[in-house]
């Protein structure tokens, strides 16, 4: 008997969470050895280490509690990473040296896994004098381009980049410039961009007033709110960003406005933190704590829940002490506060099981009143653990409770902190949940809807065969296995169909007793008006949520992948569905006793020796694909790398799929020492020098159409976008269900996604 749900769930854990020897050797043989490793570490810095261990171990086995997956991959081990998935970087100087400074910083955590955030407003606007060097200042956008070519080069720990989130405030003089940048398809790739939106600018907004854009005390523009408010909503319309965060409720509601303020938030958004604020998450599913699912009895489990959320707080705030931190900064601000991120998943799925329509009034009561109950456990567990360890150093009783995230706590819980303190200053958030919630047997993620009830993967096998896979909702495949081939209830809804407002009621019924944020996407059909999309984030920000964000598919944010629901699909339909297909690999390929293949040679400018760089090829049903590369060169400095380079890059072609990402990501390396001119071109690194080879010898096969075109089109996959816009491609698989999943591409295949 496997503990896994579905073959995909096992999947993702052995690619993404399983502990494995530097060889590929496995370390973890079971999930329940991966499930013993993270408890056995969080559990050392107790004093009866056993016994926690095994209430550990409780709380992971079977999916319940579901650490984030920094956590899950690195807890246990002796890798150099940060078990944090959150970080706000520094205040940036409006210096020269300042910002190269934050720059070191950011590229130091992102180097061990961390995603970061960053308010760019304390940079001075374009054009503004420099003082003592007779120049104008180039603006933060300048800046921005800067970190995002840093973060091209920094690979972050597990295979992932680092994501991030760059904020600007409204009354910014660059503001509209921040707006529009991201409507050029080539810039700020590796940023989430969201506009600090004030409650006085929401002010002038509904009251068609004058906004002044100003910088250091002076007035740089003036312009009427609700144009630039229009334009905030036009870019997002259109291109799916800037996000919004309504940053002055964050500050009055955080508990601890006392000792900081709040401008930028972590790349997904439920994180909003202060300079060098680090929190870790973790997620509480609620689909495993149902009683009698479908059944007249159907309910959540308070017990079990309370249970768990007890055992989770405990070992989220041992990671504190267990984690390595990039910076110091990082570390003394994580010690200072202990901050925590308790969140849940599921949610949509026990909705479904205890028969209530996600959206509806009654999802929204009861979503409110398991968050409730949630926040609760997790508030008394903090104060119990003060009073066994102590309070968070900055912990000031009077000035705590005052805050607003505590007014509507109960009065009970309020007791226990004035009577203890409080281990944890805060304590709850939503998080991102995409690839654990796969890993969990494919629960619906976050409190997100459920995005599709089911769909097909077609694994391509070793011998060139298809085999097809169905991919299928936790909720729904717990209901088809009680109930046979019946139709699903209509209180089973998916993210396709459901009203944009009742994505807001969602997430303003969970937002009361979430004391940081919410990551959340809010579904929007492609021909909704564009005034009725304003609607959508006025009425967010009239509901109490701190930020916003929509997709709406379109021609620049792509569509996903169509999904049939019935089983009676029209002809038409059936077809799509037919070409739409996506292959994947099962496993690496078995090489041949003969490859055919090409070498050439790459001169780096300035270098005594030359690459020869060899490219061979396997050939499936009359198609070439790359295969394997060998570089060598003579030029012993450059052996180890290359070496690393052509082993790692033979095992991504080894795998399948659409592997022409490669060329992209090898061609985006700079070398800060310089590049080169090369055949009228500049290169920007000898690795790029590579990934150009690489290219050329993909044109001449036929594997890529044509340089210059972006990602092209593997022979083996077949893939056709359904929908009237295309679809986007999985940069680390290659397949087209790359969907907005709170606030960030999510790939439903393999997990990847660039928020980390």
């Amino acid at each position: 008997m496997t503990r896994f749900a579905a073959p995909i769930s096992e999947q993702i854990w052995d690619m993404k969470y399983r502990l494995k020897q530097a060889d590929g050797t496995p370390v973890d043989r079971s999930v329940e050895d991966t499930w013993r490793r993270i408890a056995r570490s969080l559990a050392t810095v107790e004093d009866d280490a056993d016994a926690f261990e095994a209430e550990f171990y409780a709380a992971l086995e079977d999916f319940k509690f579901l650490p984030a997956g920094r956590i899950v991959a690195g807890a246990g081990t002796d890798r150099s990473v940060t078990l944090f998935n959150c970080f706000v970087m520094g205040t940036i100087p409006d210096s020269m040296s300042g910002i190269f400074e934050h720059l070191r910083e950011a590229a130091l955590t992102m180097q061990q896994g961390g995603g970061i955030g960053y308010d760019f407003s304390t940079i001075r606007p374009k054009g503004a004098n420099v003082h003592g060097v007779a120049a104008d200042a180039s603006g933060p956008l300048s800046f921005m381009d800067v970190w995002d070519a840093m973060c091209r080069t920094i690979m972050s720990a597990g295979a992932r980049r680092g994501a991030m989130m760059a904020t600007l405030r409204c009354d910014h003089p660059d503001i509209e410039a921040f707006i529009e940048a991201k409507s050029d398809p080539a810039r700020l790739r590796n940023f989430n961009v969201s506009v600090l939106v004030t409650d006085a600018f929401m002010e002038a907004v509904k009251a068609d007033e004058a906004w002044e854009l100003a910088f250091d005390g002076k007035v740089m523009k003036t312009l009427q709110a609700r144009d630039l408010w229009n334009k905030i909503m036009r870019a997002t319309y259109d291109y799916a960003e800037p996000g919004v965060i309504f940053i002055d409720r964050i500050n009055k509601a955080n508990n601890l406005a006392y000792c900081e303020t709040i401008a930028a938030t972590n790349p997904c958004g439920e994180q909003p933190l202060p300079p060098y604020g680090a929190c870790l998450l973790g997620s509480v599913n609620l689909a495993r704590l149902v009683g009698d699912p479908f059944g007249p009895d159907a309910a959540l489990d308070d017990a079990a829940l309370e249970r768990l959320v007890a055992s989770a707080v405990r070992m989220m705030d041992n990671v504190v002490d267990a984690s390595r931190f990039p910076l110091e900064e990082q570390a003394q601000e994580a010690a200072a506060k202990r901050r925590i991120g308790l969140g849940v998943t599921g949610l949509a799925d026990a909705l479904a099981m205890v028969g209530v329509r996600y959206g509806s009034e009654e999802a929204a009561r009861l979503t409110e009143d398991w968050m409730h109950r949630i926040a609760r456990a997790a508030y008394l567990t903090s104060a119990q653990l003060a009073a066994e360890k102590g309070a968070f150093p900055l912990f000031d009783a009077d000035k705590y409770l005052a805050s607003g995230a505590l007014e509507h706590m109960d009065d009970d819980v309020k007791d226990a902190i004035r009577k203890h303190g409080i281990r944890n200053a805060l304590l709850t958030s939503v998080a991102p949940t995409g690839t654990i919630s796969l890993f969990a047997g494919n629960v619906s993620s976050g409190i997100e809807p459920v995005f599709a009830h089911a769909y097909t993967r077609k694994v391509l096998q070793k011998d060139g065969s298809r085999t097809e896979e169905e991919v299928v909702d936790y909720a729904v495949q717990m209901w088809r296995d009680r109930n046979g081939d019946a139709d699903l209830p209509d209180h089973f809804v998916s993210a396709q169909t459901l009203d944009p407002m009742d994505h807001v009621r969602m997430q303003a019924a969970a937002q009361k007793w979430v004391d940081s944020s919410i990551s959340k996407t809010i579904n929007c059909p492609e021909d909704i008006s564009f005034e009725a999309f304003k609607d959508v984030y006025m009425q967010a920000y009239e509901t109490g949520c701190k930020g916003c964000t929509t997709y709406r598919p379109n021609a620049v944010t792509g569509s996903v992948l169509s999904v049939s629901e019935t089983a009676d699909a029209s002809p038409a339909e059936a077809q799509k569905s037919e070409e739409g297909e996506v292959i994947y690999m099962s496993e690496p390929l078995s090489r041949p006793q003969a490859l055919e293949g090409s070498t050439y040679k790459l001169k780096w400018p300035g270098s005594e020796h030359a690459l020869y760089i060899t490219v061979n090829d396997l050939i499936q049903n009359g198609h070439r694909r790359p295969f394997e590369i060998f570089v060598n060169s003579k030029n012993m400095e450059h052996f180890a790398w290359t070496v690393a380079l052509t082993r790692m890059i033979s095992a991504v072609f080894r795998r399948g799929g659409d592997v022409s990402f490669v060329v992209e990501e090898l061609k985006a390396v700079f070398d800060p020492r310089g590049g080169a001119w090369m055949e009228g071109k500049y290169i920007p690194s000898i690795i790029a020098g590579i990934g150009g080879v690489i290219e050329r010898h993909m044109i001449a096969t036929g594997f890529l159409a044509g340089e210059g075109l972006g990602l092209k089109s593997d022979p083996q996959a077949q893939v056709v976008a359904l929908g009237s816009t295309p679809a986007k491609a999985c940069p680390s698989c290659g397949s087209f269900e790359m969907r907005m999943v709170e606030g960030c591409m999510t790939c439903a295949a393999c997990g990847h996604s660039k928020c980390g």
